[in-house]
């Protein structure tokens, strides 16, 4: 035996006699229901991790980190502008871009949509666009040409492919002797990308800059710059310091702020997910309380004798908050252990039940996302045990302070 005597009890205590199998199932039980939900909790919140950051390179891929615009939607001086911005040792490349909201056509085929001049060269250095080209090639956004390349969703509104020609009507008009008309222009479709947003495939047209600047009459002129950051998780400080060296007013603004919304409600998910999953590790802490109780009245002879031999109430709470500790400790360890293991497997897992059920969670035809992505944060991992460990811990008061007011003389009157 060691000391103290209460931890030696306790730690006896956290498997009951042999003869009472039911109170053994229980403690059981308790530790089980601890570890399902610390486990059920890191991965769930691993997986919405994981979509986050997935859905994140996914807009990267086809937005800038940050972008400068002028105050009326023109930026004429824009090369002054790019030669401040990129003297940040923040900024690793810029391009300049030419944005206009028009209508295209096709055939009978109409759809609202986003065009986008860009410079093809300086383009690929600030976003992925090039490398989402699903049909034909980027390099064929020449000057001169009138090219265009579409979204695989725009495209297959308008029911066109690679050669085909593509109407596009810009919201500006031409005063001719006939009349005011409004100003549109022809343009090949040169190639066809897929960057899995459905926002940008079925909203979103490119063309090369100098032919925007002839179609909206801003030769000279762009509407904007757009920048790559070193670090893009700092690029609401960078934006502000950029802002402020830049030579006069304009606007300038980072992808959190372009997707703030979005964001936003990934991370209200995340939050009440959060909530909602500790709830249910809560309810398996608390099933603690049930099993000490049931331990306490088992016990209630033992605790008579302890009393009698000069074990004071405190050292008698002590002997129950050790038990519902030791069992909360083991719960949130094997949870923590078994979140950690399915988190890093969370594919593999995945992919053995759709094998074994002969089905597809994520279809192909229904989400762009067709694995289930996990990212683990240790961030999450050390807040959520600390605070399912608390709550067993608090489970256990309620036994232990029942136990330490048992009454030596009426727990022994009918043994």
């Amino acid at each position: 035996m060691f000391q103290p005597l209460e931890v030696f009890i306790g730690l006896r205590y956290v498997r009951a006699k042999r003869s009472n199998h039911f109170i053994s199932f229980i403690s059981a039980s308790s530790m089980l229901g601890i570890a399902l939900g610390i486990t059920a909790l890191i991965t769930v919140l691993s997986v919405m991790n994981g979509f986050q950051q997935e859905v994140r390179e996914r807009i990267l891929a086809m937005t800038a980190h940050a972008t400068i615009s002028g105050v009326a939607g023109r930026l004429d001086d824009w090369r002054e502008v790019r030669k401040a911005a990129t003297a940040s040792a923040e900024v690793v490349a810029s391009a300049p871009y030419i944005r206009a909201e028009s209508m295209l056509s096709a055939g009978s085929a109409t759809a609202g949509t986003i065009v986008q001049g860009v410079l093809p060269d300086e383009e690929q250095s600030v976003s992925d666009i090039a490398t989402k080209i699903t049909a034909g090639r980027w390099d064929d956004l020449q000057p001169g040409r009138f090219g265009i390349v579409l979204g695989r969703w725009l495209a297959q509104r308008l029911g066109v492919g690679i050669g085909d020609k593509v109407t596009v009507l810009v919201p500006q008009a031409n005063v001719t002797p006939a009349g005011v008309l409004p100003r549109l222009k022809r343009f090949d479709v040169v190639a066809i990308f897929e960057s899995g947003m459905y926002e940008y495939d079925s909203g979103l047209a490119l063309i090369h800059i100098d032919d925007a600047a002839k179609l909206l009459q801003m030769e000279g002129s762009v509407s904007g710059l757009r920048l790559k950051l070193k670090d893009l998780f700092r690029a609401p400080l960078i934006v502000r310091e950029i802002g402020s060296e830049l030579p006069g007013a304009y606007w300038v603004r980072d992808w959190t702020q372009e997707h703030a919304n979005f964001f936003r409600a990934v991370q209200i998910e995340k939050t009440a997910m959060f909530v909602i999953l500790m709830l249910i590790v809560a309810v398996a802490a608390f099933n603690l309380v049930s099993t000490l109780v049931m331990v306490v009245t088992d016990k209630q002879a033992d605790i008579a004798i302890l009393r009698t031999l000069g074990v004071t109430p405190a050292g008698i709470m002590t002997i129950f908050v050790v038990q519902g500790t030791i069992i909360g400790f083991i719960g949130t360890a094997l949870g923590v252990a078994g979140g950690v293991a399915l988190a890093l497997n969370v594919r593999e897992a995945v992919a053995w039940l759709e094998g074994l059920l002969h089905i597809k969670f994520l279809s192909p035809e229904v989400y762009p996302i067709t694995e289930l992505p996990s990212q683990l944060q240790w961030g999450d991992v050390w807040t959520i045990a600390p605070v399912a460990f608390v709550l067993a811990l608090l489970a256990t008061l309620y036994p232990a302070w029942r136990a330490a007011r048992t009454q030596p003389a009426e727990a022994l009157r009918y043994e």
